[in-house]
C-alpha cells in the first residue's frame, strides 16, 4: 500500500500544488486562486473539480470564477463568452481558456501549474 507521504512527494515531483480543501468549494460556484502568479478559477461540479484560467481572452478580465454554468460551459460574467468546463474551449471548438490538471488526495485539491517560460 502506498503511503500518504509518498503520494504527496509524487505530486510535488509532478509540479502539483495544494490549492485548497474540497470544503472551500461550493458545488456549482467558482473560486479564484493565485498559484505562482497564475490566476485560476476552480469549479466543483457534481463533486468533480475543474481548474481553468481565470482570465477571459475577450478583454483579459479576471472574472471567470464569477461565471455561471450553462450547458456544461462556464459563462464569463463580463460579456457572455462560453467555455467548456472540461476542455476550456469555446462551443465552436476554438481555443478559449487554458485548463489545468486536478488531483484529489483525501479532501485536498491539488492543481498542476505549468510555468510558462519566457524567451526574451
Amino acid at each position: 500500500m502506498i503511503k500518504h507521504s509518498e503520494i504527496l512527494k509524487k505530486l510535488e515531483d509532478e509540479n502539483y500544488q495544494k490549492v485548497c480543501s474540497l470544503d472551500n468549494l461550493q458545488d456549482g460556484r467558482g473560486k479564484r486562486f493565485l498559484i505562482d502568479d497564475v490566476d485560476i478559477a476552480l469549479f466543483k461540479i457534481d463533486g468533480k473539480v475543474h481548474a481553468l484560467s481565470n482570465i477571459c481572452p475577450h478583454q483579459h478580465t479576471a472574472l471567470i470564477f464569477e461565471g455561471f454554468l450553462e450547458d456544461n460551459c462556464i459563462v464569463c460574467p463580463s460579456h457572455g463568452w462560453k467555455f467548456d468546463i472540461k476542455t476550456g474551449k469555446k462551443p465552436s471548438g476554438s481555443n478559449g481558456l487554458e485548463t489545468y490538471k486536478v488531483k484529489l488526495v483525501g479532501d485536498d485539491v491539488y492543481v498542476k501549474i505549468n510555468q510558462k517560460k519566457l524567451n526574451w
